[in-house]
């Protein structure tokens, strides 16, 4: 009796965890940041912007579009899909996010997982810019400017980020979508980007004991840089979670 009761209490646990690990996989987390530089130009008054990244095998929830709202400037950063997806889902989830605004694409590992010519042809149908090794500059009526730049995926050694930066205004406010965070370790301080954001970690996505293999996302200070590093709204392998919940940010950007 006293080994079924323990039993019965060891599997309720486990059920429960389970199912909390389940939650924070599905979870729609926003995250809301204001980000204040001094370089940041004035006269582009504040900067929008809604970041998602990991995607991989979810299907975008309707609440998340609604909490965002509208936003200057969408990015996914990376690992829209993976292998097995249906890219009718991949479709649906891009018209989505171009509700919030107009969408830009930075590749990621697993995007090269499925047909990526068929992958480039309908992010290029849906009107998405992608940004491989490439950059665009937005400019205020003042002619002050901001540059977005995009690099190709690290693990695939694809990266390319002189030509991204070739591509950009020099005087510009420089903010840089790479996928995988390693890239903080090829930026010096002459290339003046400001901000970084990336994913592909996962926030490490499952935490035994306070241990996982990366650690969880967040922001941080970087040399000259500050770095978003995103835990990502989808999973891999296990579409589960443990301290380091899904989550996608909204981002605001201004001078100081």
């Amino acid at each position: 009796m006293i080994i079924l009761t323990a039993f019965l209490i060891v599997a309720i646990g486990m059920a429960g965890l389970l199912l909390y690990m389940l939650k924070e996989a599905f979870s729609n987390n926003v995250e809301v940041h204001n980000l204040a530089f001094s370089e940041f130009p004035k006269t582009l008054g504040e900067i929008s912007i809604f970041f998602i990244s990991d995607i991989h095998r979810r299907t975008i929830s309707d609440s998340v579009i609604s909490t965002v709202g509208k936003a200057d400037i969408v990015i996914i950063g990376g690992d829209l899909t993976e292998k097995g997806v249906p890219f009718e889902r991949v479709n649906n989830n891009i018209r989505k996010l171009r509700k919030a605004g107009p969408v830009y694409f930075v590749w990621g590992n697993n995007d090269y997982e499925v047909d990526y010519h068929l992958l480039d042809a309908s992010l290029l149908e849906n009107n998405v810019k992608i940004l491989d090794n490439t950059a665009v500059t937005f400019e205020s009526n003042e002619g002050e400017k901001l540059s977005l730049l995009g690099i190709d995926d690290i693990a695939k050694e694809r990266d390319r980020l002189d030509l991204a930066l070739n591509d950009a205004d020099p005087e510009s406010f420089k903010i840089l979508v790479s996928h995988n965070p390693q890239i903080i370790g090829r930026i010096m301080p002459e290339h003046n980007i400001s901000l970084i954001l990336s994913g592909h970690t996962h926030g490490g996505q499952i935490h035994i004991l306070g241990y996982s293999p990366y650690k969880r996302g967040g922001i941080k200070k970087v040399g000259n840089s500050t770095i978003l590093i995103s835990n990502g709204y989808g999973t891999t392998s296990l579409p589960l979670r443990l301290g380091a919940p899904a989550q996608c940010h909204l981002i605001t950007i201004t001078g100081k």
